[in-house]
């Protein structure tokens, strides 16, 4: 069977509701155990230019947001769902969603 690491960057006050998602999705399931996935507070930096509708920030100015980087394994098979989940939760408009090969 195949995996991927899922990296997500989202603010840290909106992380529960996608967290939730995912859980109910069946994503965070590992075995006997549900919710596995950790999360890393770090600092996000992005300028919206114009056309954007940011979430957070104005156009043209660079902000700097409290997001934690919440990390899951799911299988392959699973990329389509999470996708769906995530782009439905998460606040922002162009949201940052890495998915790593696992060997």
């Amino acid at each position: 069977m195949s995996y991927l690491k899922v990296e997500i960057f989202i603010p840290a006050e909106n992380s529960e509701e996608l967290i939730t998602a995912l859980n109910q999705a069946g994503l965070l399931k590992d075995g006997n155990y549900d919710y596995c996935y950790a999360a890393t507070p770090v600092k996000g930096h992005f300028r919206p230019l114009d056309g954007a509708n940011p979430f957070i920030g104005e156009v043209g100015e660079i902000a700097e947001v409290d997001e934690l980087k919440v990390e899951f394994r799911i299988k392959a098979v699973d990329r389509k769902i999470a996708e769906m989940v995530i782009l439905e939760k998460h606040p922002y408009e162009t949201p940052v969603v890495n998915f790593i090969g696992l060997v």
